[in-house]
């Protein structure tokens, strides 16, 4: 849990505050969305809505949490960069980026292999051990 729960008495968490009520100590937001991070719960409310985050919070697991509300905030911001794919795009370029990779790591295998080969049969066995 972040520290800046034990803060809730010295000043509201991002959440009250953006939603401009009174931050009490058992507020389900106050651990998740401290109040030097007011932007992490705008950009979280703008796209799901405090009413969605409290009942997802409210139906997770206690220590999934806090995992939860850092995707909640990671696919907000996506969400907010992207409207359309959201973290679905960010997915789509890494994983073009993998493919991508994968082919320039099976030319420069082959290209190894080549000059292996054209060394002499004693150092190609070296390479083959090694590959893939």
């Amino acid at each position: 849990m972040s520290s800046s729960y034990s803060n809730y008495t010295n000043s509201p968490c991002a959440a009250c505050k953006f939603l401009r009520r009174k931050c009490t100590s058992d507020c389900v937001f106050a651990p998740y969305f401290p109040p030097e991070e007011p932007t992490k719960f705008a950009n979280v409310h703008r796209i799901f809505g405090a009413s969605n985050v409290s009942k997802i919070l409210q139906e997770v697991a206690p220590h999934q949490r806090e995992d939860a509300v850092n995707s909640l905030a990671y696919e907000a911001e996506a969400r907010l960069r992207d409207p359309v794919y959201g973290c679905v795009g960010a997915i789509s370029v890494l994983q073009r980026q993998v493919l991508g990779l994968q082919r320039e790591l099976e030319e420069t295998n082959a290209d190894i292999m080549r000059y292996a080969s054209s060394l002499g049969g004693e150092s190609t066995s070296v390479y083959r051990g090694r590959r893939g």
